[in-house]
């Protein structure tokens, strides 16, 4: 398998470009080309099983909370009442095992287009993939775009978990993609998606909050740590059709009982609020040398 050499899987790849992530293999568990790309799971030295597509890190199971939580609960604690919800993506099931957590979703539409990562989740990846037994969940697989086209106007949040801007995701970085967002969603809706990595992608997140200004009155870019992806760091682009919303200053605040009682492992109401600041370097691309506190000047 040319991906790992010497017992060690490295993540090589022109995104980015002069560096490699590297994890110590200890047995490939799945290795497949499913309709859409290729499929590697195997168990790692110190991050557990890990899921990669088409030679890229998806998640370990050591760190794949801080992704899932804070691409869920930044949108879902924005809105004061996400009833109905849609994911795109998140085949390996760690996004709707967040978002099932809220009380105050009732309905779960999940759009994932490779059923392959579905079958290999739920069984090399179970605590992320157990999600799918929930009787909140209607799965659908095929292609986003299509899916969306057919239930215009129908939700409150729209969650894109989707791998990086090559291969079957590219699309889901372009305006195309949010205008369609923007009307499968309810008056006042809000969406939440991957928006990669700010020290090697900031032209692109610049290009993706330009056209998203156009688009919606609030939009916002935040981020999280973790280890396994590109530099550390991944973030998300947010956007709401309410020019209320206040992304920053979270509708819905845990108390540390709810954090627990939701088993919270890096999401918390001060991890949100500071999860919007940037560095000097990202904030005078992406916010100008306005000292306003939202992209647009509205949060």
């Amino acid at each position: 398998m040319d991906r790992i050499k010497d017992g060690w899987f490295s993540e090589v790849n022109d995104l980015w470009p002069g560096q490699a992530m590297s994890l110590e293999v200890e047995e490939v568990l799945f290795h497949e080309k499913s309709k859409y790309q290729d499929v590697l799971v195997f168990k790692s030295k110190t991050y557990g099983n890990v899921l990669i597509l088409d030679g890229v890190i998806q998640c370990t199971e050591r760190d794949e909370f801080s992704y899932q939580e804070m691409l869920a609960n930044i949108p879902l604690n924005s809105h004061p009442k996400p009833k109905k919800v849609l994911i795109i993506g998140g085949g390996d099931g760690g996004i709707l095992r967040e978002v099932i957590k809220h009380p105050d979703v009732e309905e779960v539409h999940q759009c994932e287009i490779d059923q392959k990562v579905i079958d290999v989740s739920k069984e090399y990846l179970p605590e992320m993939a157990k999600s799918f037994s929930s009787p909140k969940l209607r799965l659908h697989v095929g292609d986003g775009f299509e899916y969306m086209k057919q239930h215009q106007g129908e939700y409150d949040v729209i969650i894109t978990d989707s791998s990086d801007p090559v291969g079957p995701a590219s699309s889901l970085f372009q305006q195309s993609y949010y205008e369609l967002m923007k009307k499968a969603m309810k008056p006042g809706g809000i969406l939440s998606c991957q928006g990669e990595c700010l020290w090697l992608h900031l032209d692109l997140i610049k290009g993706m909050l330009t056209f998203c200004k156009n688009l919606f009155p609030v939009s916002d870019y935040a981020y999280t740590t973790i280890p396994t992806y590109p530099s550390g760091q991944i973030g998300f682009v947010l956007c709401s059709n309410n020019p209320d919303t206040v992304f920053r200053e979270p509708v819905r605040k845990l108390t540390n009982d709810e954090v627990d009682k939701m088993g919270l492992k890096y999401y918390n109401t001060d991890i949100h609020r500071s999860s919007f600041v940037l560095p000097e370097f990202a904030r005078k691309v992406l916010r100008g040398d306005s000292t306003e506190n939202g992209v647009n000047g509205t949060n």
